[in-house]
């Protein structure tokens, strides 16, 4: 049986686990004011990590992804097969408050079937947050993974949600540096550094020595929002 790509790519040795995922979503929780007991969706869940992470926060948490092996590893989570490219989710309308999915959407040669059922899924007033990869910081090294399929930018996200009737969108470039999250203003070293050095330097300087932060000051993501 062949291998699928949860199963390659987020193998413990290749993607070891981390306090990432439960920064991220104490970052997201405290962010959008979100409220224990509230119910989010995530799409494209791989082994779970940070749907584990916000059901520590307090929310009841739901997932789906197309691979056999994330549904085989869930361990008591809820997470159920789909093809969010063709297939309808396996909810009823009006279910979450969030819908959440990160580094999925740039997978998907169309957007249609999964914005379409985010927004069906969604109660009203509901939440969806998108992460993706910012093409324009990372061109050089998006076709790395041979998954990727479409590229995104900040305008290119808006113009997504706004197509598809979602309001209040936004959406900003993102630094994967809690740091940052912290001090906004060290995002002034992140610009200077985005001026001399491309995605595959900072990367290696990173690799050199050991700081974490040469890379994804100039690696960044996508962060979109939007309500229903």
């Amino acid at each position: 049986m062949a291998n699928d790509y949860v199963s390659v790519v987020y193998d413990d040795q290749r993607t070891p686990k981390t306090e990432y995922p439960q920064q991220m979503t104490k970052y997201l929780f405290d962010r959008f004011e979100m409220k224990p007991g509230e119910r989010l969706l995530e799409i494209g869940c791989g082994r779970g990590d940070f749907l584990e992470a916000f059901a520590q926060q307090g929310l009841q948490c739901s997932g789906v992804d197309l691979s056999e092996y994330s549904v085989r590893s869930a361990r008591g989570k809820d997470i159920k097969k789909c093809d969010v490219a063709t297939e309808t989710l396996p909810y009823d309308d009006a279910t979450f408050d969030y819908v959440y999915h990160k580094s999925l959407i740039e997978h998907l040669y169309s957007p249609e079937n999964l914005t379409k059922e985010t927004f069906r899924v969604l109660k009203p007033g509901g939440r969806v947050i998108i992460l993706t990869p910012d093409w324009v910081s990372q061109m050089k090294v998006f076709y790395e993974d041979f998954t990727h399929c479409r590229p995104y930018d900040a305008s290119a996200v808006s113009d997504l949600l706004k197509v598809y009737g979602f309001s209040n969108i936004e959406a900003q470039k993102f630094y994967q540096l809690p740091v940052v999250w912290k001090y906004p203003a060290l995002k002034s070293i992140c610009w200077i550094l985005q001026r001399f050095l491309s995605t595959p330097a900072a990367r290696a300087l990173s690799r050199v020595t050991k700081v974490k932060f040469f890379r994804w000051a100039v690696e960044l993501m996508v962060l979109g929002t939007a309500t229903k």
